[in-house]
């Protein structure tokens, strides 16, 4: 790993997934550069306003300034002003967690979210992360707009990630990947039970511009107990509904005014 630039935004992406921060060893070893290099990376980075030093431990974490970019730019979008209201429906429709994601470049960004559970179990995992698309409903939801071909590509260059960080279905192999695949793009929407996260199901819809470029996802999950078989089949007709209407008013968004040629399905 070369450069300043290359460098700092590998740690950068190393804190993102690291809220309690992380000692500069442990980010020198996990990058593999040399600890010299790690501190002047640091360095810089902390003069800039994007990490600080915890003084208790001497780790380094983020700061909110990148969040706030992050954020400062889909307020300017409109996305979320324009998909909001969407989501908000479908969660108190599904009572269960409603999320949007966004295509950008290879890899599917969640950026809005509408939490439909009043009581007990709420799963509600943090903004911003980008979703696996092997093992998640949302990246199924992309993948069934693509030819097997196409999605196992998509896939390959993310990778299946460790099968112990997902539920116990995960898929490992293209073989069973595509099953999930070619089942979502049979219903128009994708089903997972305890593929992602142990005990948690989730469905979720293709977004497709007017011109039917896709652009995103909308995603229900929940605890099984509760987000069944059974009802997730009930929520379909709302689910495509939702992902629909947030398709059709994502013209008032810059973000989604111009995609590249390849999300479009």
């Amino acid at each position: 790993m070369n450069g300043l630039l290359e460098r700092g935004l590998a740690v950068l992406e190393y804190l993102a997934g690291r809220a309690e921060g992380a000692p500069i060893t442990d980010i020198a070893q996990a990058l593999d550069i040399p600890h010299s290099a790690a501190h002047r990376v640091l360095a810089s980075l902390a003069e800039r306003g994007y990490v600080r030093q915890l003084r208790a431990q001497g780790d380094y974490a983020l700061t909110i300034k990148l969040a706030s970019l992050g954020l400062g730019f889909l307020s300017g979008s409109g996305i979320v002003d324009i998909a909001q209201p969407a989501l908000d429906l479908l969660a108190d429709a599904s009572g269960e967690l409603v999320r949007l994601a966004v295509i950008d470049n290879d890899r599917l960004v969640w950026v809005a979210r509408a939490q439909g559970a009043r009581r007990g179990l709420r799963y509600d995992p943090d903004m911003g992360m980008v979703a696996r698309l092997s093992c998640t409903a949302t990246g199924h939801a992309w993948l069934l707009t693509m030819t097997d071909d196409e999605a196992l590509v998509k896939v390959a260059r993310q990778g299946f990630g460790a099968p112990r960080d997902y539920g116990p279905n995960a898929p490992t192999t293209a073989r069973a990947l595509l099953k999930f695949v070619r089942s979502a793009r049979k219903r128009g929407f994708s089903m997972i039970d305890e593929v992602f996260t142990p005990g948690m199901t989730a469905m979720a819809a293709p977004v497709r511009r007017p011109d039917k470029a896709v652009i995103g996802v909308v995603s229900i999950a929940g605890p099984r107990a509760r987000l069944t078989t059974k009802r997730m089949q009930q929520l379909g007709p709302a689910l495509l509904d939702a992902a629909a209407e947030i398709g059709a008013t994502s013209v008032a968004s810059t973000l989604f005014r111009s995609r590249p040629r390849e999300a479009r399905a």
